[in-house]
């Protein structure tokens, strides 16, 4: 359907939504924008990118903004609590062909997007009501104003409003996890991408160049901490390796309850759902963000090759899901090699930790 005039919105103005405003519009479609949060909210923290999110960007013309942000990521080192090596994985050669591994600020990633999707955000515009029938679907905005669209894709989050509008599922199920996030700048000096594996719990650093480390820690629980800081140095203050100096220079901490989407379908006559409202996992193999550019592609693509969008949504799902369960799958085997006591897992993960985390990436080697 290139230069269609297809009517298209997109709600959500995260990751997800604009590379799916950037990739439609590269097919010729022009969508519109809405976002319930306010411009004035900045995405904080960082985020790590695995070789085939590089990939997806590169389909996407991405790769020359993205590539002076941050810091290339080339190894991945697994220590036990006392900062010890277990194993290590080489990045260069488990995506070579494909794609860089980065990390970066996930505001610069942000920038780089806003100007990608090529069109206004409509912000604080929240979408209250979906009515669907064949040929289009009824959109009623927060302030009152409707509008009818020939297609919405609802790329707003884990806890979507599109997907409840629209009977696609209920509300995300608890991953049994809380994890901390937060950015150091006065840190010590980190070469890799550095997990610490504790008792059901882990602690990640990486380096995201001109002297900032962006640190991701996680553990087996359900509720967040009244005092998140105070929570994190409780929890890794043991920790060796560079854990002690990174905690001695956090600030500030961000807190979440991680959780899983898993629907029976992703779609609904014109509606259709991408990246975290239709599949989002525990973020431990770091493919959120990923797979949402990857969806962007093959929705694209397959509506541009369809003149029918329910056919060209069913395609576009059924080209996806066989990717989007490996991760999951994946996530879980990995939570659970997490969880074994370390007395059991550190000796096992000595011997061939390498082979069992270069395996949780085989698949998303290949495109999408």
């Amino acid at each position: 359907m290139p230069g269609s005039p297809l009517r298209v919105l997109i709600v959500g103005a995260g990751i997800a939504g604009l590379t799916v405003a950037r990739a439609l519009r590269l097919a010729g479609f022009r969508p519109e924008i809405a976002e319930k949060l306010p411009a004035s909210v900045v995405a904080g923290a960082g985020i790590y990118l695995p070789g085939n999110a590089a990939r997806a960007f590169r389909e996407l013309g991405l790769e020359s903004p993205i590539r002076p942000l941050g810091q290339v990521i080339g190894r991945q080192r697994f220590l036990d609590a006392e900062g010890h090596q277990l194993c290590e994985v080489d990045l260069t050669q488990l995506w070579a062909g494909v794609g860089e591994c980065r990390a970066l600020p996930r505001a610069e990633l942000h920038r780089v997007l806003l100007t990608g999707a090529g069109g206004e955000v409509r912000h604080d515009t929240e979408v209250t009501a979906l009515d669907l029938t064949a040929e289009a679907v009824a959109v009623t905005f927060g302030d009152g104003r409707q509008a009818e669209y020939d297609l919405v894709i609802g790329a707003d989050g884990r806890r979507s409003t599109v997907r409840a509008l629209a009977a696609l599922g209920g509300a995300a199920r608890p991953a049994g996890q809380v994890v901390y996030r937060s950015v150091v700048t006065d840190g010590p000096e980190v070469a890799d991408w550095t997990s610490l594996l504790g008792q059901r719990a882990g602690f990640i650093v990486m380096p995201m160049g001109a002297g900032r480390l962006y640190c991701y820690a996680d553990e087996a629980a359900t509720a967040p901490p009244a005092d998140p800081l105070a929570r994190l140095r409780e929890l890794f203050g043991s920790y060796g390796g560079p854990v002690p100096e990174v905690l001695a220079a956090v600030r500030t901490v961000q807190v979440a309850v991680t959780d899983e989407v898993e629907l029976g379908r992703w779609s609904r006559g014109r509606v259709v759902l991408v990246g975290d409202a239709a599949h989002a996992t525990a973020p431990t193999l770091s493919q959120g963000a990923a797979m949402a550019v990857e969806d962007a592609v093959v929705l694209a693509d397959s509506l541009r090759q369809r003149a029918d969008v329910p056919a060209a949504l069913a395609a576009y799902e059924s080209r996806r899901r066989p990717r989007t369960r490996w991760v999951l799958d994946r996530t879980r085997d990995r939570d659970r090699t997490r969880d074994v006591p370390p007395a059991l897992r550190d000796p096992l993960l000595r011997g061939r930790g390498g082979r069992i985390f270069r395996e949780h990436y085989r698949l998303l080697v290949d495109p999408a």
